[in-house]
């Protein structure tokens, strides 16, 4: 089982608005923040957990800077 973080980083003058994922592990991924999508947070976990080959499912909650992810580990697709 693993926690995984979500923060927003917002746009400087070189770079775009970007969201940072951290598994508790310590491996760390940061996204280009996807305005398209209806939920970039969700986007850029997915992205991380399936860059990672990782399988199983995710229940998420709220925190002041983004999201923390439960994470439990599976032989089923990656589902949130």
């Amino acid at each position: 089982m693993q926690t995984i973080t979500t923060k927003y980083l917002p746009a400087t003058n070189c770079r775009g608005s970007r969201i940072k994922v951290t598994a508790s592990g310590g491996i760390s991924r940061t996204y280009s923040y996807d305005y398209e999508t209806t939920d970039p947070h969700n986007e850029a976990v997915l992205t991380f957990c399936r860059a990672l080959k990782w399988q199983g499912s995710l229940v998420y909650g709220e925190t002041k800077t983004g999201r923390v992810y439960l994470f439990a580990n599976s032989s089923e697709p990656l589902r949130v």
